[in-house]
């Protein structure tokens, strides 16, 4: 499905019911331009969002909500002015233009040129998660995964289990006359289990997701989330405390890349390159990882949680290649920075909703293959911690120093996973890590779409992902 029959679903759902047509929208434009600013645009929003929570088997949750409104943003140099409307209607466009007027800057008088429609291609059906299961089937859905979970094994105590669907629909007017639409849908089922052991307990979570509707679950897919919370938690039941120290790490395929996300990605984002509080600042084309090293952010994976046919800035996603072969070759960008610094937009212009402005934001990052098998990593250890799973994290974007804790860990010994440990904290600095990689599995994956991703108050949803990595000489918190 082409970007064209995205921009009829949009004009249904947004202009029609209050009266408006893209002659009113481009009249709003030229009303902004004529003050002389940069650039203006227009970003309607709407979205119906759903959750239900079950717990001890029944569901003692549920939320619904209906939003829409429309964001009006001109831009003069490096500032922003930006006002927003719960109402979409054209007095309400009016209003909110003109309170951003008091940016105007001196220049040439500009106005809104002839519609313009990107070339983007669909990376999903425009399908209504919400609607695609009957409330009824919902919590049936929610009442098997508790099932497999407790039939996984019988030190299973309790389970919370619960799921999330939204649909979205996005519309961007801008001044240089490009008009774009985007259909989202997004949903996730994620499962918390507590698992008993001799007055011991432990916890272990799993879930997935991405734009696509509810039939994604199926009995399958559910029974193996259940099975890898059980897993999980089961592990750390038998977990020792983990040792700490500076030591090698090995680092898992898949989630664990939301190191990678979190203490290197937000340091390649463009508004913090350009005002120089990135590590990563000013060094473009210099050597910023070990070789072997190539990190990318993809927002055009089909289906993926993090992936958008256009951005909230209505360019396409693009898989932009930031760092190729241990070299830092692109930041992330949105239109305003990628203008600023002079380099091209990588479609990365994302907002939490019409009442947010955009920002350069992930969209599915992660470090490509390399050409060592997991096991051949994991016999090259003497003494080390294989961290196959995260849990929560923090990072300073200016000097890059990270904490993660791991929810599931191992020690090495001699070439070979042996005990579980429990409190694994890796502690490091994200440009320093990239240098000391020292080996890269080739079994890259993707995380299971769980991903949301904060940054100045706003929340996304993103992806992430990596191969098996060896990391040298990384400081871990633990507990002996």
């Amino acid at each position: 499905m082409q970007q064209t029959s995205h921009l009829e679903i949009a004009n249904e759902a947004l202009l029609v019911p209050s009266g408006l047509d893209s002659q009113a929208i481009q009249s709003v434009l030229s009303n902004i331009m004529s003050h002389q600013v940069d650039y203006a645009d227009l970003y309607f929003q709407y979205s119906r969002s759903e959750s239900w929570g079950l717990e001890e088997g029944q569901v003692k949750s549920g939320a619904f909500s209906i939003d829409q409104g429309v964001g009006v943003r001109a831009i003069s140099g490096e500032k922003t002015a930006f006002a927003y409307s719960d109402e979409i209607n054209l007095a309400a466009l009016q209003q909110a233009a003109n309170a951003t007027k008091a940016i105007a800057s001196i220049g040439a008088e500009q106005s809104a040129n002839r519609i313009i429609t990107p070339e983007a291609t669909s990376l999903y059906l425009p399908n209504d998660p919400i609607a695609s299961l009957t409330a009824e089937a919902k919590v049936k859905l929610l009442e098997r995964l508790e099932q497999f979970a407790k039939q996984a094994d019988p030190r299973v105590t309790q389970v919370m289990a619960s799921i999330g669907g939204e649909y979205e629909v996005v519309m961007v007017a801008r001044s240089d006359g490009v008009m774009a639409a985007d259909v989202r849908p997004l949903v996730r089922v994620s499962i918390q289990v507590i698992a008993e052991q001799n007055g011991r307990r432990e916890q272990g979570t799993a879930g997935g997701g991405g734009r696509f509707d509810y039939s994604y679950f199926t009995d399958a897919v559910l029974q193996d989330y259940a099975a890898k919370a059980v897993h999980q938690a089961l592990v750390n039941l038998d977990a020792r405390p983990a040792p700490a120290g500076s030591m090698t790490v090995v680092l898992g395929s898949g989630w664990p890349g939301i190191l990678l996300h979190e203490a290197i990605g937000h340091g390649l984002e463009g508004d913090f390159n350009r005002k120089g509080s990135s590590a990563f600042a000013g060094m473009i084309g210099e050597k910023v990882a070990s070789k072997g090293i190539t990190i990318v952010d993809d927002g055009t994976i089909a289906d993926r949680r993090g992936s958008l046919s256009v951005d909230d800035e209505g360019n396409p996603t693009k898989n932009t290649v930031l760092i190729e072969d241990g070299i830092l070759r692109n930041y992330i960008q949105d239109t305003l920075n990628a203008r600023l610094m002079k380099q091209p937009t990588t479609g990365n212009g994302r907002r939490e909703s019409y009442a947010h402005i955009p920002m350069p934001r992930m969209t599915n990052t992660y470090m490509l293959n390399g050409d060592k098998a997991p096991e051949e990593i994991i016999k090259s250890v003497k003494k080390g911690l294989y961290a196959a799973n995260f849990g929560g994290g923090q990072v300073d974007i200016t000097s890059g120093k990270f904490v993660f804790s791991a929810a599931e860990a191992y020690m090495i010994e001699d070439g070979k996973i042996t005990y579980p440990v429990k409190g694994a904290t890796l502690i490091g600095n994200g440009p320093d890590v990239l240098t000391r990689v020292s080996m890269i599995g080739n079994d890259m994956a993707l995380d299971s779409g769980v991903g949301t991703c904060g940054k100045e108050g706003q929340s996304v949803p993103v992806g992430v992902g990596q191969p098996t990595l060896k990391i040298d000489g990384l400081t871990v918190g633990g507990t002996v």
